[in-house]
């Protein structure tokens, strides 16, 4: 951990803590418990108080749009409501929100994975009409910028001057991943708009099961959290990630069935009601299985690893898609 990141996590329990902490109290506390230090988010729990830092290059005023949609009255029982809106001088140079801690899936009992309440949760989300103006929802970026990350790493930016950004890496694992970015039509890599406009609807942007909690903690009702990629766009993009472990072999059939059953019984737009889903879910699955293994391959590359058995298999899938057309390539394809 570099000393930023170190004063960052000790900025954020501080606040964390100080709001946490009764005034005039003996204090009793833990130690700040850091929950994720990545540039892109540094999450430090104090009690029952979650303090955020996101990215530093972020768009604070879409940033500021998100948050108050999550506190939106329309949106309770479906977005964890913030403690705070973002922080126009907070203790970093990123901007910091506030959250209430929730109890978070349960890693270790993959049979207990809340996928009925996450679709059912989707399904409300996409139904919700935007209590105002908001920015894209930022799948399409978001794998973009995995990709890009991905290039990186494995150019070695991260440890020397930035090479030339046209010089593709020769790793065969990242060729494989780039060759079935290339295979996407230009809206799922955010290059163009992302066609039939009336179909948008309001979406997370980055659905897993890492974004649901349980609020009030540990047995109250689950909750979508992690708006930073929320916006208006695709719906089909929000179930993208669990169509992708499906597809690759991640995520049990009878995991997906519960998953899209509930989804459709709940209402949700992004599939027809019946029938087959895959015309719509195809491009958003077939991104959202580049973005996984890009993430990966930056992470083999930072930690000087091979990939583990479940990234191997979404780096077997992207060479797939290289050589498959999309169902659905609306849109210009490059």
């Amino acid at each position: 951990m570099t000393t930023t990141q170190t004063s960052v996590v000790h900025d954020l329990g501080t606040l964390a803590h100080r709001l946490s902490h009764p005034a005039r109290t003996p204090c009793v506390c833990e130690p700040p418990q850091v929950l994720a230090d990545r540039p892109d988010g540094t999450v430090v729990r104090s009690g029952s108080i979650v303090a955020k830092a996101h990215a530093a290059d972020t768009d604070r005023e879409a940033l500021t749009a998100r948050i108050a949609l999550a506190a939106a009255p329309q949106l309770a029982g479906i977005l964890l409501p913030p403690l705070t809106a973002p922080e126009p001088a907070a203790p970093t140079a990123r901007p910091v929100t506030l959250w209430p801690l929730g109890a978070p899936v349960d890693p270790t009992d993959p049979g207990a994975a809340p996928w009925a309440e996450a679709a059912d949760l989707l399904a409300r989300l996409h139904r919700t009409e935007p209590p105002f103006p908001l920015p894209p929802m930022r799948g399409p970026a978001k794998a973009a910028r995995a990709v890009a990350r991905m290039r990186a790493a494995l150019r070695g930016d991260a440890i020397a001057p930035p090479r030339d950004p046209a010089v593709e890496p020769r790793d065969p694992a990242a060729l494989s991943v780039l060759a079935g970015w290339r295979a996407l039509p230009a809206w799922a890599r955010g290059e163009a708009p992302a066609p039939a406009p009336g179909a948008e609807a309001l979406c997370h942007g980055d659905l897993h099961l890492g974004q649901l909690v349980r609020h009030p903690a540990p047995d109250g009702p689950w909750l979508l959290i992690d708006m930073d990629d929320a916006g208006v766009g695709d719906p089909a993009w929000d179930l993208g990630r669990p169509a992708a472990w499906y597809a690759a072999g991640l995520l049990a059939p009878e995991d997906w069935s519960t998953f899209l059953d509930a989804y459709r019984a709940a209402g949700g737009p992004a599939v027809p009601a019946d029938g087959d889903p895959w015309p719509a879910l195809d491009v958003p699955a077939r991104a959202l299985t580049v973005q996984t293994a890009a993430v990966a391959l930056a992470k083999c590359a930072a930690e000087q690893r091979d990939p583990d058995d479940h990234e191997q298999l979404m780096i077997e899938s992207c060479a797939r898609i290289a050589t498959s057309p999309p169902e659905l390539a609306t849109g210009p394809a490059s």
